[in-house]
């Protein structure tokens, strides 16, 4: 099996990531043997996996290999406890090898539909997916602490609005200070190409895939649903209403509060401005784009 540039690139990345790599297309192939997968398309990947499509026993399945990554680890805990409700079906499971064998839906995902019905789409989905959490995940409130107390001590020359930051860090603390914080199961990456479309007699209509889960906040996933397909919101004129609008879709669907969205998207935003700042290689215009983005975001669902 014959890997893909972009994944033997990822032996750059260190000596553990390079004996990952070598090991990659055996581990392959052993599991496709192990799980008696007969794949009936080329290997495709992600920025965090690398998938084979093909069918067991003539049911259409994928095999999934997550990047030793820590999101991913407990992507299959996921998908067994959803059970297929609102997400794809789980087949099989190695968490060892960091393996799992999937249903495999459609290949149209809601990049192909107006972005205000996509947003009323996955809030739909919110409400089968945000199901109590399996009590070995990692928290929101470990996952986000981090980065509050790093926003707390930025720089007033951090190219970000100081107001922006001190809001984040407050929002922030008061919403990790609250018992919701956790105890629920969170996607954490449910956008437009993480929710495929299914003929499935007992659940047609769409499906989550990917999940990066967390016991955390339900409100804490509609951020994503608002910077990607970005360009979108540049070209409608108006980036208060187009984020506005999405926002407002994503929560009136899933019967989110208003106000604890909000928060968690300035905070989440904030998130990801930092990791932009703090990332050494990032290309400077495509920083400065990105930056701008996210304080886009924050001022828009606040003002």
């Amino acid at each position: 099996m014959q890997l893909p540039p972009e994944v033997r690139a990822y032996a750059g990345r260190g000596p553990a990531w390079a004996a990952w790599v070598e090991r990659l297309p055996a581990l392959v192939e052993e599991l496709a043997e192990e799980w008696s997968l007969r794949a009936d398309a080329p290997l495709t990947w992600g920025s965090c996996s690398v998938v084979l499509p093909g069918s067991c026993d003539g049911v259409p399945a994928v095999l999934k290999v997550a990047f030793p990554d820590e999101e991913s680890e407990h992507e299959a805990l996921a998908l067994q406890r959803w059970g297929g409700r609102g997400a794809a079906r789980l087949l099989r499971a190695d968490p060892h090898r960091r393996a799992l064998l999937a249903e495999r839906l459609e290949a149209r995902d809601l990049g192909e539909l107006w972005d205000v019905e996509a947003c009323e789409i996955v809030g739909d989905l919110y409400r089968s997916l945000h199901v109590a959490a399996p009590p070995q995940l990692r928290t929101l409130t470990a996952y986000v602490e981090p980065t509050l107390l790093a926003l707390a001590g930025l720089d007033r020359s951090a190219p970000l609005p100081h107001r922006l930051v001190a809001q984040a860090v407050a929002v922030g603390r008061d919403l990790l200070g609250d018992a919701g914080a956790v105890g629920t199961l969170i996607h954490t990456d449910l956008h437009y190409d993480n929710v495929l479309a299914s003929s499935r007699a007992d659940e047609p209509g769409w499906l989550a895939i990917d999940p990066k889960p967390l016991s955390g906040d339900p409100h804490y996933e509609v951020a994503p649903l608002l910077w990607n397909r970005w360009d979108e919101i540049v070209a409608s004129g108006s980036i208060r209403d187009g984020v506005r609008r999405r926002f407002h879709a994503a929560i009136d669907a899933a019967l989110l509060d208003e106000d604890r969205a909000r928060d968690w998207v300035v905070v989440r935003v904030l998130q990801n401005a930092l990791w932009a700042i703090q990332e050494p290689d990032t290309d400077p215009s495509a920083r400065k784009d990105w930056l701008t983005t996210c304080v886009s975001i924050a001022k828009a669902v606040h003002e």
